[in-house]
């Protein structure tokens, strides 16, 4: 197949269904946009639905700042059984009795669970190990220690409780792994647990209620592709007058007055968004430009 170069720049807010990979969804829309120019922010594990950012084009540029933001889930966890992935996928590894929580100790364990900490990584996952994803050593049947990195949980809600499960709304910072999660939170309660159901609900300013099928989307590829900033809007906006954009746009570090330290999403007094960039001690410099201003 000759592929096409992308004729359009943007974001999709896809909704990935349950039993693809990541990777596949990108395979797919590669074909119906005729690409190759694609990639995704956030990995969901192939039996997790729900929203999954695709960036196209000139877009892909700006992947390394998508995974920052907030995510939230919903997730059933399902007490008495313990598999080696941490969901219904995995092998059982180990079993418990099942009891319904008392609810003083589900609230105490909850809250536990809620703030910063710190997480392992699983095995099965995409993290990387000496050029290998974690989960290629796992079914290898290779385990290897890994480091604990810091998480922060947001919000943890209890949605619904049975018996021997429970429903779940959490709100998390990036690189929190659901699955451990859970494990982590049926442990504290005195059983095994696993996740037997997982819906990211959203992404950033990405939310489900907008995500689109991939039926949808290939039915009209090209009309539900966002505007490139929305990846970004999580940094602060910086108007520039055309003169400081011009000069930016260039790759000249540039003095601008009273411009606090940070990163920001810069832009022209008429709506032009030219990237993103960076301020020191009142000088600003561009990190990304996407869409250079050229003339004033």
């Amino acid at each position: 197949m000759k592929w096409a170069i992308a004729m359009v720049d943007g974001i999709l807010n896809v909704l990935k269904p349950s039993g693809m990979t990541s990777h596949d969804v990108i395979g797919y829309l590669r074909r119906v946009l005729q690409t190759k120019k694609i990639g995704h922010s956030g990995t969901l594990d192939p039996d997790a639905a729900g929203v999954l950012p695709v960036f196209i084009g000139a877009a892909t540029r700006l992947l390394e700042y998508s995974g920052e933001e907030t995510k939230s889930y919903r997730v059933e966890l399902r007490f008495g059984v313990k598999t080696d992935t941490a969901d219904d996928s995995g092998n059982v590894i180990e079993t418990s009795v099942v009891f319904r929580p008392e609810q003083e100790k589900l609230v105490a364990v909850l809250k536990k669970f809620t703030g910063p900490m710190m997480q392992i990584p699983p095995m099965y996952s995409a993290v990387r190990h000496e050029g290998k994803k974690l989960y290629q050593l796992a079914r290898a049947g290779i385990t290897i220690e890994r480091e604990s990195r810091p998480i922060t949980i947001y919000k943890l809600d209890l949605v619904y409780q049975a018996d021997d499960y429970l429903v779940l709304d959490i709100e998390c910072s990036k690189g929190t792994f659901i699955r451990t999660l859970c494990e982590d939170i049926a442990e504290s309660l005195g059983m095994c647990g696993t996740v037997s159901f997982l819906l990211r609900t959203r992404s950033g300013k990405f939310v489900l209620n907008d995500a689109k099928t991939l039926e949808e989307i290939s039915k009209a590829p090209f009309d539900h592709i966002l505007p490139i900033e929305g990846a970004v809007e999580h940094f602060p906006e910086l108007m520039l007058t055309d003169k400081q954009a011009l000069r930016i746009s260039q790759g000249v570090v540039t003095s601008i007055s009273g411009v606090a330290e940070g990163k920001y999403r810069l832009k022209t007094a008429s709506g032009l968004f030219i990237g993103i960039g960076s301020a020191n001690n009142g000088m600003v410099k561009a990190d990304k430009v996407i869409n250079p201003f050229t003339q004033m």
